[in-house]
């Protein structure tokens, strides 16, 4: 039976870095083994530089990592964003861990329209430890993953939810310290709780405070401002989004159109009375509507403190607006 590019352990003709430049349109199990790939890469030396390009190469710019567990005290479930990523996958070495990887067995796949979802519920990560002791940990449960369905096939969303563990001590370990107990009693106590170490646990409790707080972190990133200042300025924004006050533009539509249906229904009314009531009810709206200005409101006065001869003309002159106001409407 022949490789395909789908096999996990495909090797390419052209040379390992073929891949790199060629669409990911495979199986999305193979990032979770290129993933794999990369963590084992790892070296003592790298800094991080190292993980950001990690977390960049397999996890979108909004990405979300949760993990769901029980212990002693509870229930826990703890969410993290995609700048605190990074630093989760290397409390997981600092805490003794020097290997790192995933297995999935009988995921199902469900292809949308912008993104590919990945259902397994028999995933294990295995973790070797170096310290306290030489031991291998084997924590199984569910892995959700969405994948965007793009050529970078990212992770969106990573859920993974822990059932059991199972910590394997090698029975070499066991048979060169059979005859000193207290290096037996040491070796049946669990160095994880619920396949996680102390490192990461007290890390996923200390993003409780932190997740909350990049706002503020990139905000004095961005301005260059002092702690105080970017509290000062983000309780300000948000005090202000709850005390303004809502939108006029959705009020001023119904205004307009309440005045336009007055208007229709006034001209609709005095159109049906008669012809002497209706011209005298025209002259009359305008001038109370009317807003006038100062060379014309002073015309109207000359007009009837003076009605001799220029009468006609002082009739012409203030029939005028209304004439102007009737065209207008």
């Amino acid at each position: 039976m022949s490789s395909t590019p789908h096999d996990p352990f495909y090797s390419s003709p052209f040379g390992p870095f073929y891949r790199r430049h060629t669409p990911y349109m495979v199986q999305p199990e193979y990032r979770i083994y290129e993933m794999n790939k990369r963590l084992q890469s790892r070296t003592e030396d790298s800094d991080n530089l190292w993980w950001d390009a990690f977390a960049t190469e397999f996890f979108e710019d909004d990405a979300t990592l949760t993990l769901s567990f029980c212990l002693e005290d509870g229930p826990k479930r703890y969410t993290i964003g995609r700048t605190l990523i990074p630093r989760y996958f290397s409390t997981v070495f600092e805490g003794g861990v020097t290997d790192l990887y995933y297995i999935l067995k009988h995921s199902k796949e469900s292809y949308h329209n912008s993104s590919i979802t990945v259902d397994c519920d028999q995933c294990t990560m295995v973790t070797q430890h170096g310290k306290p002791m030489f031991t291998k940990v084997c924590t199984e449960g569910r892995l959700i993953l969405e994948f965007t369905f793009d050529d970078l096939m990212r992770i969106k969303t990573w859920h993974f939810t822990i059932r059991q563990y199972r910590e394997l001590v090698p029975r070499s370990i066991l048979a060169m310290h059979a005859q000193d107990p207290q290096v037996l009693e040491q070796l049946s106590k669990n160095i994880t709780r619920m396949g996680l170490t102390n490192f990461t646990l007290n890390y996923l409790r200390l993003c409780v405070i932190l997740e909350p707080m990049q706002e503020l972190m990139s905000r004095h990133k961005t301005y260059n401002l002092s702690p105080r200042d970017c509290l000062k300025t983000c309780l300000f924004q948000k005090w202000q989004r709850m005390v303004a006050p809502p939108a006029e533009p959705t009020r001023q539509p119904t205004t307009k159109r309440r005045k336009r249906k007055n208007s229709t229904s006034s001209t609709s009314n005095s159109s049906a009375g008669n012809n002497a009531n209706s011209t005298s009810s025209k002259k009359k709206t305008p001038a109370a509507n009317l807003s006038l200005s100062s060379q014309e409101l002073g015309a109207l006065q000359s007009c009837s403190l003076n009605p001799g001869r220029d009468g006609a003309l002082c009739h012409s002159t203030a029939v005028t607006p209304s004439v102007q106001f009737k065209e207008k409407h």
